[in-house]
């Protein structure tokens, strides 16, 4: 078979394993081995185990269960409860306060734990039933934390950045701050269209139940200031070159902890076993993935899929805005169906010649990319935010998760053609702060 027809059987194979309800890495591994014994025969058995641990002999991966950590040591205290509450004293008066409270404690959330899921549980947990209690529609209730929670993939410190960075040898550094101001573009859009949607709907001002004075709204804040100290301590060491992205991230988790417990004084051992075992399964889950897309892409680059898939994208005779074009719509339609790690890991090896050949900025695609995800997060047939709002909130159907989230679809859309429109969104931090790129 030619490497065309070799990429179209085995993407057919991965997708059948995956409507089966296969696990992502186990789908990977499998099909990465069927497709090699195939080809080559037995004989190509004996080095799967060792580029399988080849991708993850990487200091840099030590990061990601760290950063798991210090996002599990806050979603497991009040810590979450915290921030939902002093940003609801700050914006209550604002129409639609209550969600936008919501969605900025997603957004700092997001930066702490750098994880979706985490970011929709934690602030889900404790802002759904608030809504909803205050006269807010379900399809509000529900969508803004589930669309909140996917700025956790792009708000740094980013374990989805991180990934990307390892995937494609970039500055993770670089990486990071090429998303600090795109997330808060994303979380401004989310905002003003929170805003705009609550006035039509004349959700708002009624709601409040009370003012808080600026004593009470001040009171709320030393228990949270804290937890942003460590976001900005964080990010200066990463950019200031005193720290790699591993030493942050342990570092960072230490503090969290320490933090947790002094704070709200929660010293007994036994209350940190859950924690741990959640901040394991997780890192097991990303690291099996990443292990098992390096098989993959082992396999595909072994039959010059890639290379093949490569070539002939090159060889489009378009304009390079319409060969973006075509690259958005395929990363797309990859997250519909795959969560961010996989997608990242199949097709950012491949992707980033070509974009770069193209005269595009690796660290702004990485933005856009990382955008792409996050649409993937709120969609079906995957969705995975949508299924976790609707574990922590069963009372509200799925169909109603997915109605209040689409509007802020169109919102990353819009943050999509404006970095088209300007890319220095992206690029204009990295660049001032670390010097030109690439």
């Amino acid at each position: 078979m030619t490497p065309l027809l070799w990429g179209g059987f085995v993407l057919v194979f991965l997708m059948a394993l995956l409507a089966l309800g296969t696990p992502i890495a186990f789908a990977l591994g499998f099909v990465s081995i069927v497709v090699l014994m195939m080809a080559e025969g037995s004989g190509s058995l004996s080095i799967l185990g060792e580029t399988f641990f080849g991708g993850l002999a990487s200091f840099s991966l030590v990061s990601i269960p760290m950063f798991i950590l210090m996002g599990a040591a806050v979603a497991s205290s009040p810590a979450g409860k915290d921030l939902y509450e002093a940003l609801d004293r700050w914006l209550n008066r604002v129409p639609g306060g209550l969600v936008l409270s919501n969605l900025g404690a997603c957004s700092i959330f997001a930066a702490l734990s750098g994880s979706s899921p985490a970011t929709c549980a934690a602030i889900g947990k404790m802002g759904i039933p608030e809504m909803t209690k205050r006269g807010y529609p379900n399809e509000i209730a529900a969508g803004s934390i589930a669309a909140g929670g996917t700025l956790g993939i792009l708000i740094p410190p980013s374990i989805t950045m991180i990934v990307y960075g390892i995937a494609t040898e970039t500055s993770i550094g670089r990486l990071f701050l090429a998303g600090l101001l795109p997330g808060a573009m994303l979380t401004a859009l989310f905002m003003v269209w929170t805003v705009y949607s609550c006035k039509r709907q004349g959700i708002g001002l009624s709601e409040i139940t009370r003012a808080y004075s600026m004593r009470e709204r001040l009171s709320a804040l030393p228990r949270v200031l804290p937890f942003l100290a460590i976001i900005v301590a964080i990010l200066y060491v990463l950019y200031g070159g005193i720290a790699t992205p591993s030493e942050a991230a342990g570092v960072g988790a230490i503090i969290c902890l320490l933090f947790v417990a002094v704070i709200y004084r929660l010293w007994k051992p036994s209350l940190y076993t859950g924690l741990f075992r959640d901040t394991l399964k997780e890192s097991v889950m990303i690291m099996m993935i990443i292990g098992a897309s390096e098989l993959f892409s082992f396999t595909l680059s072994s039959l010059f899929i890639t290379q093949s898939i490569a070539e002939w994208i090159a060889n489009l005779d378009v304009n390079r805005w319409v060969l973006m074009a075509i690259i958005n719509v395929f990363l797309l339609f990859a997250g519909f169906f795959l969560p961010p790690v996989a997608v990242i890991l199949m097709t950012a090896p491949i992707l980033l010649p070509i974009i770069t050949q193209a005269g595009f900025d690796p660290y702004w695609f990485a933005v856009v990319f990382t955008i792409n995800m996050e649409i993937g997060l709120i969609t079906p047939p995957v969705g995975l935010n949508l299924y976790v709002i609707n574990g922590i909130a069963p009372k509200i159907t799925l169909s109603e998760i997915l109605r209040g989230a689409l509007p802020y679809v169109g919102c990353m859309v819009v943050g999509i053609i404006l970095l088209c429109l300007v890319p220095g969104i992206a690029t204009w931090l990295p660049d001032l702060l670390m010097g030109p790129g690439l």
